[in-house]
């Protein structure tokens, strides 16, 4: 697709982007030599950290088709640009699943290799790699494309069969190839050199190298090797970490990427291969024991057992079945989603296989290297988005203004100079040393220190982090998705009861299934044959639903041994039975109906024929058995009760059915449903395998219900109650029932007990209707009647008279996942709003989970995600802060993984966010304060044409600076979430006016001091014969004297003043800065913070007020009085405390609390005007005045959910009302009649 803009190339996917294609200049190349020649090397960095420009000034634009040099462009909010080379290839063809004539029959080549012999006809193809994955050039899109593999075809599951199932030659393998490369997910892990040359080409460290060469120009040679120093740890620790995160990708990649295969050849014949010499449509051979899949494949024939907790992060093994040859499943295309239960997915352990006699587990090639599921997944890890943090951008923005205030410097600095007729060499290193003070270059480091400390408390209680810059993201975070089963409630369910149906009515619900009195009856018979749970070393496994079920009906499965597979042609079936002391002896007297009552043998056992496994998009799985002794089979269904109840007879399904379910679904239980058909006697064993499973599930009988209780995890309820205490919202995401999520909400105090939900019932349009919403209320469900085990419930019972109406109360929206994309379709404009009060997410598949998680990130919210990581892997990365609870391989994709198997690592982990996010703020504004008060101090001195020294600058800078800094980032967090949140952003009222009025005293205390001394009695210009110190010298004893000439005019009183009194401001403004409470422990239990201050201010007060010649000398400065010694100390203790009045007194209690808190309090309830005391009056009063004066009165809040949810407090008929329903076709939501 073209644009204006550029070509789009991966329309509609996660890593879209626009292309433009470009062919080098030779006139503009040679210009940008010059110009790079010119400015000794810089304009090359400079087209090096802009690649864009770096394209534009030596190409000139081109279409795609001649292009050799492109330039990319993402589409997504980041924009990020990318420059790639264009490649040719030489081949017979131009697509890799275009057949090859007879004469094609050698090795093809490419551009650098050419093997063997080359067909009579070559075509040129043009590709280009980017992040792994390489497109080629598409002569009917005229657009770069890639190639995913065997699905390209978009083959059907009987072409897979027919067509794919013999393998290939080794031309089509060497054809092949040309496009898809080896079969391997490379990670390579740079060499130190190239990762060193990458950190290196920082533009803060080329900056510091600028800074370290003008130093050492100035002799300033003990501070510059300071700076490299520092430096040169800080890139070591950045390349260590760095190389240990590629070098343990690398690991976990590698440790089965390349194994030995079973190869099937066009011939018929098996030979071994290197599994990175597949491509798609090889047909391999799965061996009997297993193997770690190496690419994604199909199964054609036989069944697998595997373990997909790579994937998934559940270890539970899956059967995998071939793929449907005949019938209406086997006409569809073959999907990798759609048809995941016949796809075996690289990095997967298959466990076992079962197969025909004579005949082999096959499976054909679909998609290899970084194109199959582990391939993407290492991608993302790979090729990560920038992290989008507001505090990031803002830092750069405040660089920026730290720049132009240099820029003021520099101007100054040459204009005084200039007048001064100071010389030109002087004035060049004085004026770029004016921008080298304004940028403190110990920021990165000082930065990342508190980060750093986070990630380590962090790791110690039981959370580890592998993208630390997040975890300043998840102090920000105001609203948490949590999955349910395994997160907020437990991991198994248990058997609550079963409840049987009887003659189109249900029985009283049952506690015991295994009882003697069921144990042939067709409903303990589905329970205990329709699963998919096998034995691996003799211990039964599979979903942990399944095993429940199984256990519960106590009877016994088996399974055929190779052996006993070998002496029959048939696949042996897997058996199941009751044990022998629970089998009837004789005729059971059961009056129940001969359908539902399975005939008695001493030798009662059911054999499994065939397995269709669980589909979560078709919400059931079946089972085709054959009892012993008997001529036909049975099918059995399990699933869904409302699509159980669909595949049945009506006149078998009992007529309380819906209220039945409600009743258990509304208490927070699982409900499953049974189902039962007796197939015709003439199916044969061989027939029934090439059945579909619509044939089979069809005209059932419906058996009953099974309850499974899952209980909420003991820690969830308490965990929600702090969220919900801290401002911070939470809502759940499942694949879970509608009203089973409602009522684990309800349990948790996600929902609270006198709230109101509202059932989003979205339909898509059908029959020329449009498509509706019909929004069904939901009240908290009255108590349980224990005679029957029902529950009244009222749904629609919701009375809204003129005086009291829903507006009024709290309320929340529950949603489907097919009403989601219904209405994400059809009602674009209301999606805003229910993501608003949406609390229940129910029946989400993963993909549906992370369109939810961007929803709610388009209304500006900060949005984390605590799954399990089974199928949450897409929402836990797409998040701002995602937290697995699952230690397995999924949960590298997420931020963050905890230890502990409950949601109390969600509030350790906001609070220690939090904590790391107010370090963050605390450490830039000290490190702004030092840049600036340093600046200042030099300005000054600049005016008389002095300076700081050389040790003056090393104390400051490694004594005070590096000291404070790095130890000011210890605090822990505080104990506790606060309803407050800390702020997000440099540029906020609060920030800016910390850092200006802290910025005026320094500038007020510095400029005093420096007037005032040159008031004093014995002020003079100092010469070394100088001695302020003896007040009683004579004006004139210095002047026959001769001297050396210091001509830096290092040593003077000035310079001596403005020294204590910058390092007295340095201290005062870190203590101030280093807030404790609401977010951090106080400072004062940070005790290596609170040492340094100590002895710092120890230090500097003994040397003001007791000098010492060694440290004078040291520190160049000169002797004072002692009066003007008692003066400093005045003048900065009035210093410190005029900052801490500005910042504890007059920011913390009065401004914030009056002007800067706005729209903070969202979700909190408003309190009642009528209640307000005097003192609520004058705050208000207060508060309007201020906010008049700050210009904060008519200002809209900044984040759109807020503006959302003012523009609903106005909308009178928001929300809906009971039983109404919404038409797509209009803009306005209307009430129909009740229904």
């Amino acid at each position: 697709m073209k644009t204006k803009e550029g070509t789009i190339i991966n329309q509609g996917l996660e890593d879209e982007m626009e292309v433009w294609g470009y062919r080098p200049c030779l006139w503009k190349m040679i210009l940008v030599g010059m110009a790079a020649v010119c400015s000794g090397g810089l304009l090359l960095l400079l087209l090096y950290w802009l690649p864009e420009w770096g394209v534009k000034v030596t190409c000139t634009h081109t279409s795609l088709r001649d292009a050799h040099t492109l330039l990319l462009r993402t589409t997504d909010e980041f924009r990020q640009w990318f420059r790639t080379t264009v490649h040719v290839m030489l081949a017979p063809r131009r697509k890799p699943f275009d057949s090859l004539t007879q004469k094609s029959t050698g090795q093809v080549s490419n551009e650098d290799h050419i093997v063997s012999s080359i067909p009579e006809e070559q075509h040129q193809i043009h590709y280009f790699t980017h992040h792994s994955t390489t497109y080629f050039w598409n002569d009917e899109t005229q657009t770069f494309d890639f190639h995913k593999g065997l699905e390209d075809l978009k083959v059907s599951c009987a072409s897979i069969h027919s067509d794919h199932s013999s393998g290939l030659s080794k031309s089509v393998q060497n054809y092949r190839r040309l496009f898809f490369s080896e079969n391997e997910i490379a990670v390579r892990v740079p060499s130190l050199f190239k990762l060193l040359i990458k950190e290196v080409l920082n533009p803060f460290y080329i900056f510091q190298l600028f800074s370290v060469i003008l130093w050492s120009v100035e002799d300033y040679y003990y501070y510059a090797t300071a700076i490299v120093f520092m430096s040169a740890i800080s890139i070591a620790t950045s390349l260590y970490t760095i190389k240990k995160q590629y070098v343990m990708l690398h690991d976990m990649v590698a440790a089965h990427s390349v194994v030995r295969v079973s190869l099937c050849t066009g011939n018929n014949e098996i030979e071994e291969a290197m599994s990175t010499e597949l491509v798609p449509g090889d047909v391999i051979n799965i061996p009997t024991n297993g193997m770690i899949m190496p690419c994604d494949a199909v199964l054609i024939h036989g069944t697998c057992i595997v373990n997909e907790s790579m994937l998934t992060g559940e270890s539970v093994p899956v059967t995998k079945t071939s793929v449907p040859s005949s019938g209406d499943d086997a006409a569809r295309s073959y999907n990798m989603e759609e048809h995941k239960r016949h796809t075996l997915f690289c990095g997967t352990h298959v466990i076992q296989t079962r197969f025909y006699t004579g005949e082999l587990v096959k499976a054909v090639v679909v998609r290899t290297g970084f194109s199959t599921e582990k391939g993407q997944l290492v991608r993302s890890i790979l090729y990560p988005k920038p992290t989008d943090f507001k505090l990031y951008r803002d830092a750069y923005l405040f660089l920026l203004c730290l720049v132009g205030v240099a820029g003021i410097g520099f101007i100054y600095t040459i204009v005084l100079s200039v007048m001064n007729k100071v010389p030109a060499k002087t004035i060049i290193i004085e004026s770029l040393d004016i921008i080298t003070i304004t940028v403190p270059p110990a920021l990165p480091a000082a930065m990342t220190a508190g980060i750093v400390y986070a990630q380590r408390r962090l790791k110690r209680v039981g959370i580890f982090c592998i993208s630390p810059q997040r975890i300043n993201m998840c102090g920000q975070l105001n609203l948490v998705c949590f999955d349910k089963t395994g997160t907020l409630t437990e991991d198994g369910l248990d058997l609550w009861g079963i409840q049987r149906a009887e003659n189109g009515s249900f029985s009283p619900a049952e506690s015991d299934a295994a009882k003697e009195s069921l144990v042939k009856s067709a409903f303990v018979a589905c329970m205990a044959a329709c699963h998919s749970l096998t034995k691996i070393d003799g211990e039964l496994c599979g979903d942990p639903l399944d095993l429940k079920m199984f256990n519960a009906t106590g009877w016994v499965l088996e399974e055929p041994t190779e052996e006993e597979t070998a002496l029959h042609n048939p696949i042996m079936p897997t058996v199941v039975r009751p044990p022998k002391h629970i089998l009837p002896e004789t005729s059971l007297n059961h009056h129940l109906s001969e359908s539902m009552e399975l005939p008695e043998t001493r030798l009662f056992e059911i054999g499994i024929v065939r397995q269709f496994p669980f589909s979560s998009a078709l919400q059931r799985m079946s089972v085709v058995v054959r009892k012993l002794g008997e001529k036909h089979m049975d099918a059995y269904l399990k699933g869904a009760p409302e699509v159980v109840a669909a595949l049945c007879k009506q006149h078998s399904v009992p007529q309380s059915f819906t209220e039945t379910l409600e009743s258990y679904t509304r208490q927070g239980f699982r409900v499953i449903a049974l189902a039962h058909r007796q197939l015709e006697s003439k199916l044969s064993w061989h027939k029934v395998q090439s059945l579909s499973r619509e044939l089979i599930e069809t005209n059932m009988e419906f058996l009953g219900l099974i309850i499974m209780q899952n209980k909420i995890k003991q820690e969830t309820t308490g965990v929600l109650t702090e969220l919900r205490a801290a401002n911070i919202r939470t809502l759940m995401v499942t694949g879970d029932n509608m009203l089973t999520a409602i009522s684990v909400a309800r349990g948790c105090g996600m929902v609270q007990a006198n709230e109101k939900v509202i059932i989003a019932d979205a339909l898509p349009p059908k029959d020329f209707q449009p498509a509706s919403i019909t929004w069904c209320y939901t009240v908290n469900p009255a108590l349980i009647n224990k005679d029957n085990q029902c529950v009244e419930i009222n749904v629609e019972e919701v009375v809204c008279d003129q005086d009291h109406t829903v507006q009024e109360d709290r309320y929340h929206f529950a949603l489907s996942g097919k009403a989601f994309d219904v209405i994400t379709e059809h009602f674009p404009h209301l999606i805003q709003k229910l993501a608003l009060r949406g609390t229940v997410f129910a029946r989400m598949a993963p993909d549906q989970k992370t369109q939810l998680v961007e929803v709610l990130q388009g209304i500006d919210y900060t949005v984390g995600m605590c799954g399990d990581g089974a199928n949450d892997c897409g929402a836990l990365k797409r998040a701002h802060s995602g937290i697995s609870l699952s230690e397995l391989e999924a949960s590298v994709a997420s931020p963050f993984t905890s230890t502990t198997s409950n949601i109390t690592c969600v509030p350790n982990l906001i609070r220690e966010g939090r904590a790391a996010l107010i370090t963050s703020f605390c450490v830039f504004k000290f490190m702004a304060l030092y840049s600036i008060i340093q600046y200042l101090s030099v300005t000054l001195l600049y005016s008389i044409l002095s300076n700081l020294g050389d040790f003056q600058f090393l104390f400051i800078d490694i004594a005070i600076i590096l000291i404070i800094a790095f130890t000011m980032s210890l605090n822990p967090a505080w104990n506790e979430l606060v309803w407050r949140r800390p702020p997000s952003s440099l540029i906020s009222g609060p920030l800016l006016f910390s850092v200006l009025t802290q910025i005026l005293t320094c500038l007020f205390f510095q400029v005093l001091s420096f007037l005032l001394v040159k008031q004093q009695s014995w002020y003079e210009i100092w010469t070394p014969q100088s001695d302020a110190c003896n007040v009683t010298r004579t004006s004139f004893s210095s002047h026959n004297v001769t001297t050396p000439h210091d001509h830096k005019n290092i040593k003077n009183y000035e310079n001596t003043t403005l020294f204590y009194v910058s390092s007295f401001q340095y201290l005062a403004v870190a203590i101030v800065f280093s807030k404790g409470k609401p977010f951090r422990q106080p400072s004062y239990k940070n005790w290596p913070f609170m040492l340094s201050c100590i002895g710092l201010y120890s230090f500097l007060l003994l040397i003001l007020l007791h000098p010492f010649p060694a440290v004078d000398r040291f520190l160049e400065i000169v002797c004072v009085p002692q009066d003007w010694r008692v003066t400093l100390v005045v003048i900065v203790v009035v210093n410190a405390a005029v900052s801490f009045i500005l910042e504890m007194f007059i920011l913390d209690i009065i401004l914030w609390r009056l002007v800067f808190r706005g729209h903070k309090g969202q979700n909190r309830a408003p309190e009642s005007h009528a209640s307000a005391t005097p003192q609520v009056a004058n705050d208000r009063w207060a508060s309007s005045c201020l906010k008049w004066l700050f210009c904060q009165k008519s200002k809209k809040p900044r984040m759109l959910y807020m503006q959302v949810a003012l523009e609903l407090q106005d909308d009178l008929d928001w929300p809906p009302r009971p039983s109404s329903v919404t038409y797509a076709t209009q803009p306005q939501w209307d009430v129909s009649a009740n229904l």
